[in-house]
């Protein structure tokens, strides 16, 4: 098979990409420096891929751009950690293994495999030393090292709650891998399901997560940084406790509306809520078997479902009341599905003036309507009198106006209070504020924060995860496996049943299961879930700084020179999940004095996606450019090439539209170009053609600042635009032995390393020196050539470009003016008009009117 480009049969650029392949192999260039290396330091990585399969272009576009930028820093003289490892772990796998009847490891380890070749296939300028696969027992280890750690602090703890479950899948989710109701792997409906399951407790750092985000401000993607600012989702309010009639313990409710509590009128709880089972219990019969139903109703719903604002409003009133603790007044309360368990405390106090949700169910169900915000009254000046009526309305002030119950629509707008005792008249921030103060005089509540951000549930039933290392002993006790018996590795799967059944499969595992009590020497069992893999992501950017050290999950020596990332990349769809994550855990290893940093990755790159006949190219979609065979024809430098030249970093690509032709025809005269030069390594550069190293000398000044600013399909064009101006001096200035050719040729080949470096280092051989370009530092541009020295000049008549003029860069508007008028083909145009008018704006512009 021929594997030479269509664009120039002198150059077999597949054999070009083998060669230089093998030197790469050979010699390891790309190996980070020591601690002997006093260059500065700058740690570039990409999210590091999963292996289900090889990779197709959709990889090909983040991989690129995380070589891009590593290439870019070593030739700017640092030295530069870029690693890489594999995301091992996780359902794909364990899915592919029932489907074979294999063992999870014998598709995983294949998949790696063909992933490493594709990558150095690619020219992928990684530190081969430092690979890592997040299913080595020698990785995982350290997962349970770090849950025993969280553990000890209080932030690792089990729990029975309502979760996310995937029917299909038969394992529990995460809040943030429910997308729209449905299971981000598989696209099943998630349902609620009441089980014990393992969490982290990343609501204790809520606001420091939130917080610390304004360090990234300018380094992060605002998009990103919004979207976890709404996840995080910090609400001010107060916490309110209400009694509960025939009920000892009194019910905290969470509101951000505390100066509405007079018009309160009702109280709802989430019907799978533990509360809701208990008040239910004093009900009548009739009443449980309808809450029961309305649950069973309930739990096959999901929570987008749920949280609907245009479907009917559902219920079941539970035949108990609770007193309102500012005035006494018995409210209703509900059960109704609008309400989250996990949202709060799992109960709210309706007010249903003033929330829409809460009008929409009292309307549905009949239930009282109390105005309790004037939102007509000012909200600034003096607090006004108010002179209300015997039934508590505003004097003229229409009640029909004020009267949701009626109009069908809540008043959430600002205004003066009424109807609420020593708050009348206030403003809302005061009520707030004074709303807050009373009720903590009183001993009924106190200020607080709530979190739409809730406990990371990293408890897995399946097989092909880290092992939760924790030990259930005979009498209850749930006891840590200690760290001398990690890692807790994970049996053999020959002989288990890992079809997902709704229980992990490891329980089906007796010999692994069965264990001893560490305190007692008792017979008790391990934990049979495993670890979500989210975990082995939160923190592996460390594991890459010593990834073979078998005493520490990372050197903290290590961690100083290089961490944090400086230049992290990989896609927009890990904005929340892993990102929150990873900064979660780094907070944690920083409050445990393992590290000097609170935020991971300083800066954040999102490229965009590469789509295929208008979607994401997905194996499970079957709309694959597949990678291997795109390596061999056109070859790995074109798909870099075409690639990057394709369009901003972060804009979506779609695959139809990317020309490998042109690539292809570019590299050809790039690799012309060297092959043409015939001056010598010495030749004196500023004795060449003047013109030709202005360009190469602006390309030189500007690609530096175009590359920090992710801007590679422009870098790209103007390398381009100066293979041209080269071929020009070649073919018709002053050729090939010009020391401005020779120049030209060694800085293309310098830049065209970052994007195609097959092709780069071809170039630099032909050019007379040794390997690597890879490692040689960025020219220096003279900044003489980069003031120009002449401009052309627009000259217009009547608003129409009639001549086009070379003129000094400091001509003065008499002179560019009188240049214009001399001008023949202006005089032509002109013929017997009279300019009555003349707009000069030197160098540049030059604007007559006639009449």
């Amino acid at each position: 098979m021929s594997h030479t480009s269509p664009s120039d049969d002198r150059f077999d650029t597949y054999a070009i990409q083998q060669k230089w392949q093998a030197l790469w192999t050979e010699h390891n260039p790309f190996r980070a420096g020591g601690n002997e290396d006093t260059r500065p330091r700058k740690y570039v990585l990409g999210m590091f891929p999963y292996p289900s399969g090889d990779l197709h272009m959709g990889h090909a576009e983040s991989y690129l751009y995380v070589d891009i930028v590593a290439r870019f820093w070593r030739h700017r003289g640092y030295n530069v950690l870029n690693p890489i490892g594999w995301d091992s772990f996780g359902l794909p796998a364990e899915n592919a293994a029932i489907q074979r009847g294999a063992d999870p490891r014998e598709w995983t380890y294949a998949n790696i495999a063909q992933h490493k070749k594709s990558f150095r296939e690619y020219g992928s300028s990684y530190d081969w030393s430092r690979i890592l696969h997040t299913s080595d027992p020698e990785y995982y280890r350290w997962n349970q090292w770090l849950f025993q750690r969280l553990y000890e602090r209080g932030l690792a703890y089990r729990k029975d709650s309502p979760v996310n479950w995937c029917p299909n899948d038969q394992t529990v989710l995460a809040n943030e891998q429910v997308v729209d109701g449905h299971c981000e792997r598989c696209g099943a409906v998630v349902v609620k399901k009441k089980l014990t399951q393992w969490y982290f407790r990343i609501t204790d750092y809520a606001d420091r997560l939130l917080d610390d985000l304004n360090q990234l401000e300018g380094f992060w993607p605002q998009k990103v940084i919004q979207m976890q600012r709404n996840w995080i989702g910090r609400s001010i309010g107060a916490d309110i406790d209400f009694e509960i009639e025939g009920r000892a313990e009194k019910v905290t409710v969470f509101s951000t509306r505390p100066d509405t509590l007079h018009g309160a009128t009702f109280f709802v709880v989430a019907p799978d809520s533990d509360l809701a089972a208990e008040l239910v219990v004093e009900s009548g019969a009739d009443v449980r078997m309808r809450f029961q139903d309305y649950l069973e109703r309930v739990q096959r719903e999901t929570e987008i479902e749920r949280q609907s604002t245009d479907r009917p409003k559902t219920g079941v009133f539970l035949e108990r009341y609770a007193i309102n603790p500012v005035n006494g007044d018995r409210l209703p309360i509900w059960a109704a599905d609008y309400v989250l368990a996990d949202y709060g405390h799992g109960a709210v106090m309706a007010v249903p003036a003033h929330d829409q949700r809460d009008l929409d169910f009292a309307r549905a169900f009949d239930l009282p309507v109390k105005v309790v915000v004037d939102t007509t009254a000012p909200i600034t000046g003096a607090i006004p009198v108010i002179e209300v009526d015997e039934d508590g309305v505003p004097v003229g002030i229409d009640l029909d106006d004020l009267d949701p119950a009626k109009t069908g629509v809540a008043l959430t707008g600002d205004g003066r209070m009424i109807n609420s005792g020593p708050l009348d008249g206030l403003s809302k921030r005061n009520a707030i504020a004074r709303a807050i103060e009373e009720l903590e005089k009183a001993g009924r509540g106190r200020a607080a924060k709530n979190f739409r951000l809730r406990d990371w549930l990293i408890s897995r039933q399946r097989f092909w995860g880290t092992p939760i290392p924790m030990i259930h002993t005979q009498d209850g006790r749930i006891v840590p496996v200690p760290d001398d018996q990690l890692p807790l590795r994970l049996p053999d799967a020959e002989g288990l049943d890992l079809k997902p059944k709704g229980t992990s499969p490891l329980g089906g595992a007796t010999m692994w299961v069965e264990t001893t009590d560490p305190e007692t020497g008792e017979p008790a069992l391990r934990d049979a879930d495993t670890m979500d893999t989210f975990v082995d992501s939160s923190w592996y950017f460390l594991r890459f700084l010593s990834p073979g050290d078998p005493n520490e999950a990372f050197s903290t020596s290590e961690a100083d020179r290089w961490a944090p990332v400086d230049s992290y990349i990989g896609g927009v769809e890990h904005a929340i999940l892993h990102l929150l994550y990873a900064r979660f855990i780094t907070k944690v290893l920083y409050d445990m004095g393992l590290i000097d940093f609170t935020e991971p990755f300083s800066t954040l790159i999102n490229q965009g996606m590469v789509l295929l006949g208008g979607s994401k190219m997905s194996k499970s979609k079957g709309n694959l450019v597949e990678f291997a065979a795109s390596m061999v024809d056109p070859g790995a430098d074109v798909v870099r090439i075409a690639m990057a030249f394709a369009g901003p970093v972060e804009d979506d690509i779609h695959w139809e539209d990317v020309s490998t032709t042109g690539a292809q025809k570019f590299l050809a005269r790039a690799l012309r170009v060297a092959q043409d030069v015939t001056s010598t390594k010495d030749a004196v550069w500023a004795e060449g053609d003047a013109s030709l190293r202005r360009v190469t000398h602006r390309l030189l000044a500007d690609a530096p600042g175009l590359v920090e600013q992710t801007k590679f399909n422009v870098v790209v064009a103007r390398l381009m635009e100066l293979v041209n101006a080269t071929r020009k001096a070649i073919d018709t200035g002053a050729g090939p032995a010009d020391p401005a050719v020779r120049e030209a040729a060694e800085v293309t080949a310098m830049i065209l390393d970052l994007f195609a470096p097959h092709t780069a280092e071809e170039m630099w051989e032909m050019l007379g020196y040794e390997p690597f370009i890879g490692l040689v530092g960025w020219r220096s541009a003279d900044p003489t050539l980069l003031v120009e020295e002449s401009v052309t000049a627009v000259v217009q008549i009547d608003g129409k470009v009639r001549a086009t003029l070379e003129v000094a860069t400091r001509i003065d508007q008499a002179e560019l003016e009188r240049l214009a008028r001399a001008d023949e083909r202006v005089r032509r145009a002109l013929g017997d008009r009279e300019i009555v008018r003349a707009v000069v704006r030197a160098p540049k512009v030059v604007s007559f009117s006639t009449k």
